[in-house]
């Protein structure tokens, strides 16, 4: 054998052996019966051995050509796959995602929007990883996952990032007597319980200058990291806090809570390693998640 069996050769083959009938055979490949007779001639002489035989009215495979068969329907099922696969690929509904974002939005915001972003794309796997600002920052950079959500972001230059700004609220337990109230200033938490993000955060920093140029002191009782930590003990009654309205609406039947003024958005910063090309499941999602905030946004 001098030549290379060209795959309709071995799709002629294959589809003869199922079917039994060139006849058949050529309706199934849509093409003529001779060009069906002439693939199997030619791939009969480049292999050296005949391909068929007829047995009771049927084509059948000689036993030489029963040798090859397995490995042609092998060939055959490989590049379907790949033909669908990259159909997927192409409309967006098959292939791999790994996001990396804060630890609050793992448990609150973020599997909504990955459950309506997994409905119409069945194929497609997520890997959601949270952490810490400084981790997210650490894995974007270095390409380990294709997109990140995150706060306290002040640029880089193998970052690309888009910038969000979340309206935030003041948060209180149920009976509080902030309930009588449309807004919440700022000036009315001096001396209230209070439950805060951690002291080196963009958003406890512009909170405080707030506090500071109003004259406000609340008793600040809880540092931490999470605004869905900030609810929860907000539920509990440890005391108030201001946080996003994005979290505040996911506790909602446990607390009460009203704008805060004067405005201190929470900023939220959507990331994305800036050398290494993006996968069009990649922007859809980044997409959406931005569109999940809309309502959000100030």
């Amino acid at each position: 054998m001098t030549k290379r069996p060209r795959l309709r050769q071995l799709e002629a083959l294959k589809s003869v052996v199922d079917h039994g009938s060139m006849t058949r055979a050529a309706q199934s490949l849509k093409i003529s019966q001779p060009a069906v007779s002439r693939l199997l001639a030619d791939l009969s002489d480049e292999l050296g051995f005949a391909l068929l035989s007829r047995k009771d009215g049927r084509l059948v495979p000689t036993q030489e050509a029963g040798y090859i068969l397995p490995d042609i329907a092998r060939v055959l099922g490989v590049l379907k796959n790949i033909t669908e696969t990259s159909q997927n690929v192409h409309d967006k509904t098959s292939g791999h995602l790994s996001i990396t974002c804060l630890p609050g939005f793992a448990t609150s915001h973020m599997p909504a929007v990955v459950t309506n972003f997994l409905k119409t794309r069945p194929d497609v796997t997520i890997t959601l990883e949270p952490d810490r600002p400084e981790r997210i920052l650490e894995w974007i950079v270095g390409e380990q996952y294709d997109c990140g959500i995150t706060d306290g972001f002040d640029g880089h230059p193998a970052i690309e990032s888009t910038m969000l700004s979340v309206r935030t609220v003041c948060i209180f337990p149920k009976g509080h007597r902030f309930t009588d109230l449309e807004q919440v200033d700022a000036r009315q938490l001096n001396e209230e319980r209070f439950v805060h993000t951690r002291r080196d955060s963009s958003f406890y920093r512009a909170l405080n200058d707030v506090f500071r140029q109003a004259s406000v002191r609340p008793t600040h009782v809880v540092e931490t990291r999470q605004f869905t930590a900030a609810c929860e003990l907000v539920a509990q009654g440890v005391g108030v806090s201001v946080v996003s309205e994005l979290d505040a609406r996911t506790y909602e039947d446990r607390l009460d809570f009203r704008p805060f003024v004067p405005s201190v958005p929470h900023k939220i910063c959507l990331v994305r390693p800036i050398h290494k090309r993006p996968s069009k499941i990649t922007l859809d999602f980044m997409e959406d998640f931005k569109a999940s905030l809309s309502t959000f946004e100030v």
